[in-house]
């Protein structure tokens, strides 16, 4: 795509976003980014980077709930790569509602918007929550679906609507489904940043959920990557990727490495408020990645157990940073 035509990147304050964002910028792009408005004018962890970022980024503060805001935030974008949500799980249990207004709705605002504005590119963000525990391992992209958690189930409704968009009105629309990212920046919510700082703080005795379930971990780089080639990748268009190693590891097998990369031992206490209900609890999930090698020629830097381990040094490294750990509470459950 041309550089010199603006992106808008949805949910930009955020781990991914941010990241994204930023490599953008800094590859030339000229970047719209959307963000969440707050009382307090926060750009999220685009604070962090924002000295680095200079003329090509502008920040348009809304809520992707507002089809007016939306409308306002995409004029004169070429192409949209839309990755605001809301994805904690364990919050989905107790407010459905929000996660159907921001995950549905905010994406049928961004997909209305994109096609009476005649954007050239819209990359919509999925989970590989979609597929619920796996029925067939490795998972390609024509699994079945099955919403296990009101979270996944609004994830899946919103895929299915930027799809139905392609089909219907032939809207340039690409659903990047990235599995477990992690990296600096990655909220307390998930499970490696919940072992780091606990670790950091001292502490030896580490409060987990279940120890079984299985992950794909994608270093953040490497998902950002994967929005970079698609980007640059013709013909895209109505499919859906993977975004995966193609390595799996349990959590507690997670939580052992991340302690012996950091020397110390730990004595693992599984808490019962951090455990999912038994049947939406997702037990496993590990990507098939041929698509996106074949596809988008994208293969990941961080692969396998070694690559794991260079990412989670380079995650470990930046918790331990004092101006970045403050930002994070170990004393009690992030949901």
């Amino acid at each position: 795509m041309n550089k010199n035509k603006k992106i808008l990147v949805t949910g930009a304050e955020g781990f991914i976003g941010s990241h994204l964002t930023e490599s953008l910028v800094k590859s030339g792009r000229k970047v719209r980014a959307f963000i969440l408005y707050n009382s307090f004018n926060s750009w999220g962890w685009l604070n962090y980077a924002r000295r680095n970022l200079g003329a090509n980024l502008e920040v348009f503060l809304g809520d992707v709930r507002d089809p007016g805001g939306v409308w306002q935030a995409m004029q004169g974008c070429d192409a949209v790569l839309h990755l605001a949500a809301l994805v904690g799980i364990p919050y989905s249990y107790n407010c459905p509602d929000m996660y159907v207004d921001t995950n549905i709705k905010g994406t049928l605002n961004i997909l209305q918007a994109a096609m009476k504005l005649g954007v050239k590119k819209v990359i919509h963000t999925s989970t590989s929550e979609v597929y619920g525990s796996a029925q067939s391992i490795p998972i390609r992209e024509d699994h079945p679906q099955n919403g296990q958690s009101p979270y996944s189930a609004t994830k899946i409704g919103a895929d299915q609507l930027a799809l139905s968009f392609h089909r219907s009105f032939g809207m340039p629309i690409t659903v990047l489904r990235p599995f477990n990212t992690y990296g600096p920046r990655q909220s307390a919510r998930a499970v490696i940043p919940t072992i780091i700082t606990q670790i950091i703080r001292g502490k030896k005795e580490i409060e987990l959920g279940s120890l079984r379930p299985t992950r794909d971990l994608v270093f953040v780089e490497d998902t950002v990557a994967g929005f970079h080639r698609v980007m640059n990748t013709p013909k895209t268009e109505g499919e859906v990727v993977h975004l995966g190693t193609g390595y799996e590891i349990s959590i507690g097998d997670l939580a052992k490495l991340i302690a012996d990369l950091m020397n110390v031992k730990i004595i693992i206490h599984n808490s019962e408020e951090r455990v999912r209900p038994c049947r939406s609890e997702v037990e496993r999930l590990v990507a098939d990645p041929t698509k996106a090698k074949k596809l988008l020629k994208w293969r990941p830097q961080y692969l396998g157990l070694n690559g794991l381990k260079r990412g989670l040094l380079k995650t470990i490294e930046w918790f331990r940073k004092s101006e970045n750990l403050k930002f994070y509470i170990d004393d009690r459950y992030t949901i």
